[in-house]
């Protein structure tokens, strides 16, 4: 069985999320559905950032689902869809997990998907329950640079890395892209209603780009930790060595960088 989104394409959007979003407030949220603007103008990413998309430069899009499940009970939910997105770029480019794995791609807690260390893509995750009765609604966003760095400026804070650096001959299509990250999604979905983070913890921790390397922990430009970056665990916490202990850092308005 798989998830019969809803597909809706708008030609330009402040925030998909924010339009969902609205929604679920609202009432208006009845089946799953997935929203994709081609121009995106006042997208969010983690901690307030912005995410600004033009046509042709980024895919950015949205998807709403209501889990039978609590919000505690979701842990690690964004960690699993980072491996759906992976998945979709895959299927949409022929090219296999394993070559992508050999040409940089993976993935950095929590959030994001990286090439050579540069953001390709990112993910927000908001939602909630009206009440206790109700499902859960999640909308998942998901921006993914078409194109790299020297092709557009999104107002990130950071160098950007675009689909166009793996090398194929013919531009990605956005629409192809998009429909191959919602499948994904759904198998990924369907899995945790199903079970748990659990299940996807040894992948994840796979494509883990910062594994086994010295990092930092920071907050408000504040360092708060400082260890061996060890993984995930069953709940999708970052694992921090440092002394000889394991601290466990949960997913917040937090921060992971590789210390050189």
């Amino acid at each position: 069985m798989t998830i019969n989104w809803i597909l809706e394409r708008v030609e330009e959007s402040g925030s998909t999320n924010e339009d969902l979003l609205k929604r679920w407030r609202e009432g208006q949220l009845w089946e799953p559905v997935a929203r994709k603007a081609l121009k995106q103008t006042a997208g969010r990413g983690r901690m307030g950032r912005t995410w600004v998309s033009q046509d042709n430069q980024a895919l950015t899009f949205s998807a709403a689902y209501p889990f039978n499940k609590s919000i505690a009970q979701l842990s690690g939910l964004s960690l699993a869809c980072g491996l759906a997105v992976i998945k979709g770029i895959s299927s949409a480019t022929n090219i296999t997990e394993h070559q992508l794995e050999t040409m940089g791609l993976g993935l950095k807690w929590p959030n994001d998907v990286l090439l050579h260390q540069k953001k390709l893509a990112g993910l927000l995750i908001e939602g909630g329950q009206t009440n206790a009765d109700q499902p859960t609604w999640i909308v998942i966003g998901i921006g993914v640079n078409l194109r790299s760095f020297d092709a557009i400026k999104n107002g990130l804070d950071q160098e950007i890395a675009g689909l166009d650096q793996l090398g194929g001959s013919v531009p990605i299509d956005a629409d192809v892209l998009w429909l191959a990250i919602l499948k994904e999604l759904a198998e990924v979905i369907q899995k945790f209603e199903r079970e748990s983070f659990n299940s996807f913890k040894e992948e994840w921790n796979k494509w883990d780009l910062f594994k086994n390397q010295l990092c930092s922990i920071y907050q408000d430009k504040k360092m708060l930790h400082e260890g061996i970056e060890r993984g995930v665990d069953e709940l999708g916490y970052l694992l921090l060595e440092s002394n000889g202990q394991i601290q466990k850092i949960v997913s917040g308005d937090v921060s992971l960088r590789k210390l050189t």
